[in-house]
């Protein structure tokens, strides 16, 4: 059961909030930046999803502020079911991509680049998850309890991409970039699902 927190401490934590959303915000502009230029320079379909996955993120993310500083829940269900849609869009990419990488049996140049960026970011969001999480429980925040779940599924989803570049760089294992990369077609399908259904 939630604890009913007094009005001056729920405006402390939709402050707190907000700032976590902004630290989101500012961290998936950057690391978005690198991971696509790591991904076009090394040709790997895992990173491209990933940081076509971080674009998404930006947008989720200027929703849910959006949305604690008080927007109307019917452009709330709208700007949901286009963050659905573009779910679906990333996962159709990622899996057109895989299924071509696997088929023509083309080999991703090892990224170091890419592998940093992804190990800082799966710290940063299973920290930022965590802490949102927290607060979305405090203040029994739909929005905000659901959308933590997704940063932590970030993290999680960078930890997987960065097993499958690690296996390219150490065994020549090219095979593990595009497998890696239908993690985020199988994450990509059930967000965009749950967004459409749950506000359709």
């Amino acid at each position: 059961m939630n604890r009913v927190v007094d009005a001056s401490t729920r405006r402390r934590l939709l402050r707190r909030g907000v700032q976590l959303e902004y630290a989101t915000l500012i961290w998936n502009v950057g690391e978005a930046t690198v991971v696509l230029v790591a991904a076009a320079l090394a040709h790997s379909v895992a990173l491209t999803g990933f940081g076509l996955d971080s674009v998404l993120e930006i947008f989720a993310s200027l929703v849910v502020i959006w949305q604690l500083k008080g927007g109307r829940p019917k452009r709330e269900r709208r700007a949901l079911r286009m963050i659905g849609a573009a779910f679906f869009g990333i996962a159709a990419f990622v899996l057109t991509e895989s299924t071509r990488t696997l088929l023509v049996r083309a080999h991703p140049h090892t990224s170091v680049l890419g592998m940093i960026s992804l190990a800082a970011t799966a710290a940063e969001m299973i920290l930022l998850g965590v802490w949102k999480g927290r607060i979305g429980k405090q203040l029994d925040h739909r929005v905000l309890k659901t959308e933590a779940r997704v940063t932590l599924t970030d993290g999680y989803l960078a930890s997987s991409i960065l097993l499958g570049l690690a296996l390219n760089a150490a065994f020549a294992w090219w095979w593990a970039d595009p497998l890696a990369a239908l993690v985020i077609v199988v994450y990509g399908v059930k967000e965009g699902r749950e967004a459409w259904r749950h506000h359709a």
